[in-house]
């Protein structure tokens, strides 16, 4: 009876110890990664790493320029906030944000600082270069800021064909078109619901509804009707009368989140996809 005793305790014990212990040690190498951010690791952690157990890194662009009553870093901010969402469901790293861009429209407000798009090419490249030195098969850069888009595109297709490596560029605020309209029943604007609302997600202490009013905001010419140097405003409306901000926190809070979903998924199916043609694969 003793035994019997001692064996169901035994049984008893062990059964918990598998509930309670065991997803914890499923998770033990996200434990032991105490960062994804690439400036916060130590080189010996970093060469543990890279490349037998991570192969992506995520790369967060931007720019600093006027987001009408949101912070001017929107455009970095966004990134770097979704790369710290999705970095550990990708298996992925996080390199340093790029804070400048390219953005002589707006170099004229207070704060914007601007880069030629001849040296942000360059530098971008050289980043990309180093990033695939390192061995990463995979670098997904997070674009923030519609203005780096042409320079992002020729860098990344030049080292992709000179490293042998493979890179995806992401924009998520065009690639999240359905969620804005979803969430908000129109569509959006740069400074407008759609960023307002991702940013307010993250940093609703920054948001300054106060200073806000309509006609803050500028309707985006149409078929090339017009062209203004500086732009007339700091919110821009992809359609008329449509994608001023709200200022609703519940609708930050679902637009964040299923703006990163649709971001992860995206870059998942496009990894997959190399790895299913075996593309750049030794």
């Amino acid at each position: 009876m003793q035994v019997l005793k001692r064996l169901s305790f035994f049984v008893f014990t062990s059964i918990l110890f598998f509930l309670i212990i065991t997803p914890s040690e499923l998770h033990s190498d996200e434990k032991q990664l105490h960062t994804r951010e690439m400036n916060m690791m130590t080189w010996q952690e970093f060469q543990n790493l890279v490349p037998e157990k991570i192969e992506t890194v995520l790369l967060p662009v931007g720019s600093i320029e006027p987001h009408g009553v949101i912070p001017s870093g929107t455009d970095s901010l966004a990134p770097k906030a979704m790369s710290l969402e999705i970095a550990s469901e990708l298996n992925a790293l996080i390199a340093p944000t790029l804070n400048y861009g390219v953005t002589p429209s707006m170099k004229a407000y207070p704060g914007a600082v601007t880069i030629s798009s001849s040296a942000y090419v360059l530098f971008l490249k050289d980043i990309l270069k180093s990033l695939a030195d390192q061995k990463f098969i995979n670098t997904i850069i997070l674009n923030g800021h519609g203005g780096n888009t042409e320079c992002l595109q020729q860098a990344s297709s030049e080292i992709s064909n000179e490293k042998k490596v493979r890179v995806l560029v992401v924009n998520w605020w065009s690639l999240a078109a359905d969620e804005t309209q979803e969430i908000f029943g129109e569509n959006g604007g740069h400074a407008g619901n759609n960023e307002t609302a991702y940013i307010q997600a993250v940093f609703p202490e920054y948001i300054r509804p106060e200073q806000y009013h309509q006609d803050m905001a500028t309707v985006n010419a149409k078929n090339n009707s017009w062209f203004a140097v500086p732009v007339p405003s700091a919110i821009l409306l992809y359609e008329k009368g449509q994608g001023y901000p709200t200022f609703d926190m519940s609708q930050a809070k679902e637009y964040f989140d299923k703006v990163n979903q649709k971001v992860t998924a995206l870059i998942k199916d496009v990894i997959r996809k190399w790895d299913m043609a075996q593309l750049y694969r030794k």
